[in-house]
């Protein structure tokens, strides 16, 4: 072998050797601590680099359907061997430029259109965070563990199985009493704790109830009864840990339409969240004693498919407002409570933007200012807690079928962070809660 070609070798083997002894070095910190709140953010940084080098960062979690769920960033360090997540732009892969939360936010499932479940909100996330040098191969400069947790130290979750009523109970620590809200999730059945017990670490006493699907509750429904919400709210405000006379209510979807009519039609609800939903009963019949709001009307022939190759049925829940959906129309002058309505302006599922729009026309129509609006523009369907993966296509319950729920990623986890301040405030305003001293 030449002896220029053995000692250039030399060199490259050296030079590599020296990068990786250097790069040994790396440290993943995470501030304030590794162990945080799902809705918090976190200060991330890698120290001990090479000045300049180039490096990807990587996120990973396993959720309770045994989904994987990845993200990643490549950035350059400064001249001192730092990326700072809060300060460093990424400059390629699951987002771009400044974002502190972004490796969180930006994860994406290995199995398409899967959102993020856990099921069980006792026990951590955990998200794997892998730093690794661009220039070879892959290599693993550091790496860290992030536990993203849901209840802080001494909140309580207590299962429910209290007579028809089914679901979840979170209490704040301390011993009470806090203002109570129902939560109640989209179509599908099950039951979701993610939003309610991170609203209980807020002060509230949160029952996550389930509808149908769960434990001993039908597994198919052919309609809602309100009187199964009406033992949930007496439940509920039966407990000493809960502060009356009023409740509030959460709801997101197909739940929208349940939460207007509980608001309007059933007594002591004070405060009421309805995010992305409609101002008609949908889907099934709601029937309330003698009176049966049939589901609005739907025209298939709206179905569409987008560019994606996705179906769209943004347009296929008809007008409310149209002769043949009078009935469908839930009565929320009726309610006594205030509202807080949220639309996401590119929600594909349905046209929640109209309904809002129309929901708060009837209620001026009738004399009534008990409202507040939000509007996200490019926001899509499901508007969740913050820094919680985006979900922008998903089998739809009632279609069976893959549908695009819309939006724009970046600007639905704006929305995300922005809403759940929105909804705390709300809720310790209109609650009238002096318990507990939020940071929002």
């Amino acid at each position: 072998m030449h002896l220029s070609v053995l000692i250039t070798r030399i060199c490259i083997r050296s030079f590599h050797l020296t990068r990786s002894i250097m790069s040994a070095r790396a440290r993943v910190q995470i501030l304030p601590s590794s162990k945080t709140l799902f809705d918090e953010p976190l200060q991330m940084k890698v120290e001990g680099l090479i000045p300049k080098q180039s490096v990807e960062l990587r996120a990973k979690l396993t959720d309770d359907k045994g989904v994987v769920f990845k993200s990643s960033a490549v950035y350059c360090a400064d001249t001192s061997g730092t990326v700072d997540l809060g300060t460093s732009s990424s400059l390629s892969g699951s987002y771009t430029g400044v974002e502190p939360m972004g490796l969180f936010w930006s994860m994406a499932p290995e199995t398409p259109h899967s959102r993020l479940i856990k099921r069980d909100t006792s026990s951590p996330f955990l998200v794997n965070i892998e730093v690794a040098d661009t220039t070879d191969l892959g290599h693993t400069l550091g790496n860290a563990t992030v536990e993203r947790r849901f209840m802080v130290e001494g909140a309580r979750r207590v299962p429910v199985k209290f007579g028809r009523v089914r679901g979840t109970l979170f209490f704040p620590p301390g011993p009470g009493p806090f203002p109570g809200v129902l939560d109640l999730y989209t179509l599908g059945g099950g039951l979701t704790e993610v939003r309610g017990s991170l609203l209980a670490n807020k002060g509230f006493v949160v029952l996550c109830l389930a509808f149908y699907r769960y434990d001993d509750l039908p597994k198919t429904v052919t309609h809602f009864d309100l009187e199964y919400f009406e033992e949930a709210l007496t439940f509920l405000r039966s407990l000493p840990e809960v502060k009356g006379p009023g409740v509030g209510l959460i709801s997101i979807s197909k739940s929208g339409d349940l939460a207007l009519a509980i608001a309007s039609l059933l007594p002591d609800v004070s405060a009421t969240v309805w995010i992305n939903g409609c101002n008609a009963a949908t889907v099934f019949p709601l029937h309330c004693k003698d009176r049966i709001f049939p589901a609005v009307a739907v025209d298939i022939s709206k179905i569409r498919i987008n560019g994606f190759g996705l179906i769209e049925i943004k347009d296929v829940v008809t007008d409310p407002m149209a002769e043949v959906n009078k009935a469908s129309l839930i009565p929320i002058e009726k309610a006594n409570g205030k509202f807080l309505f949220v639309a996401s302006e590119d929600d594909r599922n349905w046209n929640s933007y109209l309904f809002a729009e129309q929901a708060t026309k009837r209620l001026k129509d009738h004399g009534k200012d008990n409202f507040e609006v939000v509007k996200y523009p490019k926001a899509g369907h499901f508007l969740e807690v913050p820094y919680m993966p985006f979900y922008p296509s998903g089998i739809h319950a009632a279609v069976g079928q893959v549908v695009s729920f819309g939006g724009n990623a970046k600007v639905h986890a704006d929305a995300h962070v922005d809403l759940w301040r929105r909804i705390q405030r709300f809720f310790h305003k209109h609650l009238n809660s002096n318990s507990h001293k939020a940071k929002l």
